[in-house]
């Protein structure tokens, strides 16, 4: 797989665009993430012709839409911010981004819990960053996060294998569009569907049985709509553990009852997070590869995203 194309709020990496001309540099994103990513940095001060240094600013006002204001100096820069950020969104286009990765608490670039500021100064953490915003409505199935919840190993999971299956699934729509390129897709996808949502999961699959008798771009559509939209609820350990007893149903008649047994325990303590979920999918491809069994070798609900990065070592 090509690197994955990836937004992100340009301190993180590093660079010193900052109000105080400092950064915020994540390790995680540069040096682990970074790996299998290429990142499109985009610092929303600077790129709408603001100094560094600079005057500090906080949103003010109604939290669903306040104005941009310098701290001190009280001016107003929400035009100057929203107009550069409706063409930087329109660009941003051309850069097949699988996601985002905003600063946290920032006034242009967080996005959710932003201080707002009322009429008597005092801050209500109800807000979003003014790029921030404009950004998810331009792109509502794009994966988001900010780098202060991604040190929560649960959504840090959630988001990167999203940016991994948005980007499996633009390969699939590089390739000439048929039905059966994306039953493929889905008949892989299943599992890994299935442990964020079992809704999205039948009906994902009415879907593909139905593609016959679907537009080919309305199916694809619908399709991508549904993807996202699963993937972005949280996996559970009852859903997981789900998956995982689904998946043992494929050896029933090869393993032993001690084996049974064992795997059935693995996945019990699993479910009560006694151990992390690596441990039960470690076991399960022992099976999946001592028996050769053909569908589960093919889910990506076993190898979402790189193993190096030790995403399930954690949930």
């Amino acid at each position: 797989m090509e690197k994955i194309n990836l937004g992100i709020s340009a301190c993180l990496l590093g660079e010193n665009v900052r109000y105080d001309g400092g950064h915020k540099l994540d390790c995680f994103l540069t040096d682990t993430l970074g790996q299998y990513v290429e990142y499109v940095p985009v610092c929303p001060e600077v790129e709408c012709g603001l100094p560094i240094p600079r005057e500090a600013m906080h949103l003010e006002g109604d939290s669903d839409s306040p104005r941009l204001v310098t701290t001190r100096t009280k001016q107003d820069m929400t035009d100057r911010l929203v107009q550069w950020a409706r063409k930087r969104v329109i660009d941003l286009e051309k850069e097949n981004l699988c996601g985002f990765i905003f600063k946290s608490d920032s006034p242009s670039s967080g996005m959710e819990r932003v201080k707002v500021y009322n009429e008597k100064g005092m801050p209500v953490k109800k807000g979003v960053g003014m790029f921030a915003r404009i950004f998810m409505e331009h792109f509502p199935l794009l994966p988001v996060e900010d780098e202060g919840r991604l040190h929560d190993p649960k959504l840090r999971d959630n988001f990167i294998e999203r940016i991994f299956a948005l980007k499996r699934w633009r390969e699939v729509i590089l390739k000439k569009e048929s039905r059966g390129t994306l039953v493929e897709f889905h008949t892989k996808h299943k599992l890994l569907i299935l442990s964020h949502s079992p809704k999205h999961y039948q009906m994902m699959g009415k879907l593909a049985a139905k593609a016959k008798e679907v537009p080919i771009k309305e199916l694809y559509q619908q399709y991508q709509t549904l993807l996202m939209e699963s993937l972005e609820l949280k996996t559970t350990p009852k859903k997981n553990a789900n998956v995982l007893q689904h998946m043992m149903g494929y050896f029933k008649e090869q393993l032993s009852a001690d084996e049974k047994q064992e795997l059935l325990e693995v996945i019990d303590h699993y479910r009560q997070e006694y151990i992390p979920l690596i441990i039960p999918i470690t076991l399960i491809q022992h099976y999946v590869r001592k028996y050769d069994q053909p569908y589960l070798k093919q889910q990506v609900y076993l190898n979402p995203h790189p193993l190096e990065l030790q995403l399930r070592n954690h949930v």
